[in-house]
């Protein structure tokens, strides 16, 4: 990759931003070595479909089964170090009066490189909650899967958003007056198909910020963007960064 790869006028609307949104999705995860979604199943696990252990449903259905599931992905995700293109999203935000960080992903990935401001749309794996809505760190261990809340005594599951919930009203609220706000929106290793999440750049653009897309391919955003870079964050986003302070 060349400097002649990012656009000077990139660099300078960069440069001049007040306040910048960067959303991201499984792609910028999968350069950590964290597989995405349907490719996690493997193993002991490869017999089943994710689509039928991410749901309220199988939860209800077999809460133990799915629990072992979540905890095998948990330890998946705490073996992959956070990539050159988290790094490079922390170094942005020194830069910069407002930056937010909006991620679909669920591995923790950005706080581990050290962002601030991360909205979690879909929830983060590594914590816990009960039906109660109390969020927990640690609770008395017992042969009995999933673990009870020390709150309420309800059995505890993964602080995700599972197919057929809908996001946490506040937080999808603050993402999108969030993005209504800002100048200028990156698109980072996002397939800009799973919805609400999707829609945030087109809000964005209603009220007038310029839109960057970072990915290896094409998408349904494309054609609506600025700024098109071709390729993998972990290459791009240092390089941007670099060039542009």
């Amino acid at each position: 990759m060349n400097d002649n790869t990012i656009p000077t006028q990139l660099i300078q609307t960069l440069r001049t931003a007040k306040q910048v949104v960067v959303l991201t999705g499984a792609g910028i995860s999968a350069e950590s070595g964290v597989p995405t979604f349907r490719d996690a199943q493997t193993g002991l696990w490869a017999k089943y479909d994710p689509m039928d252990l991410a749901t309220p449903e199988a939860f209800q259905r077999d809460p133990r089964l799915v629990w072992e599931w979540y905890t095998w992905r948990r330890e998946l995700v705490a073996k992959a170090p956070p990539n050159l293109g988290h790094l490079a999203l922390v170094n942005m935000q020194t830069y910069l009066p407002k930056f937010t960080l909006i991620t679909q992903n669920v591995d923790g990935l950005h706080q581990r490189a050290g962002s601030q401001q991360v909205i979690e749309l879909h929830g983060n794996l590594t914590r816990s909650k009960c039906v109660n809505e109390h969020i927990v760190d640690s609770w008395q261990t017992a042969d009995e899967l999933p673990p009870r809340c020390p709150h309420c005594e309800q059995i505890l599951r993964p602080d995700v958003v599972w197919f057929g919930e809908f996001l946490q009203e506040q937080t999808l609220y603050k993402a999108m007056k969030t993005v209504e706000q800002c100048d200028l929106i990156f698109s980072v290793g996002t397939s800009s198909l799973v919805q609400p999440a999707a829609s945030l750049p087109f809000i964005a653009l209603e009220h007038g910020a310029k839109l960057v897309e970072i990915n290896p391919d094409s998408t349904p955003l494309t054609p609506h963007v600025h700024f098109v870079l071709y390729g993998k964050s972990g290459a791009i986003l240092p390089k941007l960064v670099d060039l542009t302070w």
